[in-house]
């Protein structure tokens, strides 16, 4: 008889027990609560028939989010090898095994250790083994068998974002779709309505609404105005299980915002308004401002002023700011209180953007009236022209009127006006200005040909109040007479050949004129009437402006001649006919055969092979000259005076001159000898002086030695005529100081002092004798004796 071994696998779902009560009813349904026995092939084969492994095993289902204290039971593992001896062992391996999934090795009993979430891992696969467990050996092939975990709804519904934010059109129709919101669960969709979302709205209604399935919001209300609300806060609810009670739910915020439309036209807060504006506001300026209200913004709240009507259209004008939107009234043309003090305009104010959806709310304009009134201000004079232009010829008198300006006071009082000139648009004073009725007249000689256009200005001022004032361009231009006389338009030095014929051209003459002339100046040559009979030269006058110079005879002979001057008249015919006599220098030349000119010195024919006479008189005079400076070069150097060091007559200073040795006191009789004094032989005609530079060219004549022990008196004279007849001394007074006298002197001591207190009379008259340079002293005290004497 054949033997068949089966290998049961027996699992429970469902079994009664107390943690799967009261929390795992409410948030799952439709769980099996009775046990199954699947029995399979052991290969896992298509056909029923049975096979040799006897293995019988299927996939279990495990319940999610177990909370209960003890292992959760899976199933039971068998094998019809089992005998209930104990000799058999189950082991489990694969997913989980061991950790997440136990297997009781001796019943087969299989349990979770742990609470498994079917969102992080929602199969698990295993294999199952017998084996004996003495000899270690498989009984029975290893099989292979799944776990798939049982979802519950435990996730709510996630939206895609926390917050949307949209926006829309105001006044849109209802149903205009604003925005999609989308939330997403994570149970499984494919059991259960644990995953099935419903959308709802929980804020923001009557004003929107939303697509249970779908997510889309619309609007639900018809015209919703910006102007009244712009923002809106709609909550959006996404809940699971279809909706039904006991679902998980999740909500999310959306902010819609309604965008601007051209739905609201320009409105004045006024019907009328009110300006003030001074006649003396010049073109361009503002006058005021008004502005129409728009509830809109952006472009639809742009504005367009104009003016339609009124008596001021072409006096003032409108523009718009466009980041005030406000109307800017200008001045256009200059206003006069005198003419016209008061102008009404009509201003319209115009949206720039109509939108046509909203013609039906009426016209996007408005309008109002402005009235402005002109202010009457004192007005500076006005002139009659803005400009003007005068003539006046060049050879008019001083004091000549050349024209007339005109100003008047435009105000109602009429003040008197006072002319002038300004000074700095004419700084030669050329011209002046009557200043009571504004004539202006030459004060001074005009010349067109040295300023052809006078530009000044008069300025025309109120009597009774100067700071009003205008000024006015004056144009003045000199007009030409013939008062110059034409003239060469060169200077013209031209040559004859020695060898030229009669009536032979040597030059053309041509002449200019510095005045104007509007036909076109004609000029007249001829010769001088000194030169028209004895000139060797004649002159053709062509008509044309010019003329040519001719010769009268064959031959010119350049040693008997060899420059002539030929004065030529100019004159033009013009009134009064103006004349002027100009020289054309005309020197003889040698030429060869063709006329070109070889040579126009005379003393070149004279001395052909050597140096004229003008040559070598010029290098002898060089030579004479150089000479002659050689010497006195020299003559200089010899008798050249000896530089002092006082330089001034005025500058008076002492000379000191200080040594350093103070000797060795009484004792010291090696310090300085005394005795130079008494012996004036000692002394070294060699020395130079101090005060002067020392020149070499002219020694010092030696004098003869004086006798010894002479006194002070006679070594003074000595050394007076010295420096008398000294021809290196300079013209200078030195004052030397001796401190010893001498002996037995004549005149004793010499202290003025001393001599006040003689009584009797002294002779000065050696003074006398002492040379020039004592002179004025010797006649100061001749005359003190001829007074005595008197």
């Amino acid at each position: 008889m054949r033997t068949y071994h089966c290998f049961w696998l027996l699992f429970w779902a469902g079994q009664p027990h107390q943690t799967f009560l009261t929390p795992l009813s409410k948030r799952t349904s439709g769980f099996p609560e009775k046990g199954k026995v699947l029995v399979l092939s052991g290969n896992s084969r298509q056909d029923l028939h049975r096979s040799k492994r006897s293995w019988m095993w299927n996939q279990f289902f495990l319940l999610e989010e177990y909370t209960g204290t003890d292992y959760q039971y899976v199933g039971k593992l068998h094998s019809d090898q089992d005998k209930g001896d104990g000799s058999l062992k189950y082991i489990l391996s694969g997913d989980g095994a061991g950790d997440l999934f136990i297997i009781n090795e001796n019943t087969g009993d299989i349990q979770a250790t742990k609470r498994l979430d079917r969102e992080e891992k929602p199969v698990y696969i295993l294999r199952a083994q017998a084996i004996n467990r003495r000899t270690g050996k498989p009984v029975e092939p290893e099989s292979e068998f799944i776990i798939k975990i049982h979802d519950i709804n435990d996730n709510e519904p996630m939206f895609t974002k926390d917050v949307y934010n949209a926006s829309i059109p105001e006044m849109s129709d209802v149903g205009t779709f604003v925005v999609q919101v989308t939330a997403t669960d994570a149970d499984d969709p494919t059991y259960g309505n644990s995953a099935k979302v419903v959308y709802s709205i929980l804020q923001g209604q009557p004003y929107f609404s939303v697509e249970s399935e779908t997510g889309i919001i619309k609007t639900a209300l018809l015209n919703m105005d910006r102007e009244n609300r712009e923002q809106y806060q709609v909550v959006i609810q996404a809940k699971d299980m279809g909706g039904q009670m006991g679902g998980l739910s999740g909500t999310t915020t959306v902010n819609i915002t309604l965008t601007d439309v051209n739905d609201n036209p320009p409105r004045f807060p006024q019907s009328t308004y009110q300006f003030r504006v001074p006649e003396s506001t010049p073109p361009g300026s503002p006058v005021g401002r008004i502005k129409a209200n728009d509830a809109d913004v952006d472009e639809n709240a742009e504005i367009e002023y104009s003016i339609t009507e009124g008596d001021g259209y072409d006096v003032f004008g409108i523009t718009t700011d466009k980041d005030t939107q406000e109307g800017i009234i200008t001045v256009k043309k200059a206003l006069d209180f005198e003419s016209k003090n008061l102008y009404i305009l009509k201003v319209e104010a115009t949206n720039t953007h109509v939108d046509p959806r909203f013609l039906y709310l009426g016209p996007f304009k408005d309008s109002a009236t402005v009235r402005i009134q002109v202010e009457d201000v004192d007005e500076p004079p006005v002139f009659s022209r803005p400009a003007y232009i005068m003539e006046v010829k060049e050879d008019v008198p001083i004091n000549t009127v050349i024209g007339t300006v005109t100003a008047q006071d435009p105000d109602a009082a009429k003040n008197p006006v006072k002319y002038s000139v300004d000074r700095h648009t004419d700084m030669d004073r050329v011209f002046n200005i009557n200043s009571g009725n504004g004539s202006i007249f030459t004060s001074k000689p005009l010349d067109r040909e040295t300023l052809l256009w006078h530009n000044i200005t008069v300025i025309a001022a109120e009597i009774n109040n100067p700071k009003q004032s205008s000024r006015v361009p004056v144009f003045i231009k000199v007009l030409d007479v013939n008062d110059n006389a034409p003239e060469f338009a060169m200077f013209y030095e031209t040559f004859v050949c020695e060898n030229a014929k009669a009536e032979q051209l040597i030059q053309t003459l041509s002449a200019v004129d510095k005045d104007d002339s509007y036909s076109g100046h004609q000029f007249s040559f001829s010769l001088a009437p000194e030169a028209a009979t004895t000139s060797n030269f004649t002159l053709q006058d062509n008509r044309d402006n010019t003329a040519g110079i001719f010769t009268r005879k064959n031959r010119y002979n350049r040693h008997e001649m060899s420059t002539y001057f030929l004065p030529v008249v100019i004159s033009d015919n013009d009134y009064p006919i103006q004349s002027s006599t100009e020289t054309v220098t005309i020197r003889v030349c040698a030429c060869d055969h063709r006329g070109k000119m070889l040579s126009c010195n005379a003393e070149a024919l004279i001395h052909p092979t050597g140096l004229s006479t003008g040559a070598l008189i010029a290098i002898l005079l060089c030579i004479i000259i150089l000479l002659v400076t050689v010497v006195l070069f020299a003559a200089l150097r010899r008798q050249r005076k000896k530089e002092p060091l006082i330089i001034s007559k005025e500058d008076i200073r002492d000379n000191i001159v200080s040594y350093n040795d103070e000797g060795g006191g009484e004792e010291d009789t090696q310090a300085f000898d005394i005795g130079t004094l008494r012996n004036p032989e000692a002394i070294d005609d060699n020395k130079f002086r101090r005060d002067i530079v020392p020149e070499t060219l002219f020694m010092p004549q030696r004098t003869a030695t004086v006798r010894d022990n002479t006194d002070v008196r006679d070594f003074i004279n000595q050394r007076l005529k010295e420096n008398d007849i000294d021809p290196t001394a300079p013209p200078y007074d030195s004052l030397a100081t001796y401190a010893y006298e001498g002996n037995g002197s004549v005149a004793e001591s010499l202290s003025s002092l001393e001599s006040v207190t003689t009584d009797g009379d002294q002779d000065y008259d050696y003074l006398s004798d002492w040379g020039p340079r004592f002179k004025k002293l010797a006649d100061m005290y001749g005359a003190m004796d001829s007074d005595k004497d008197s």
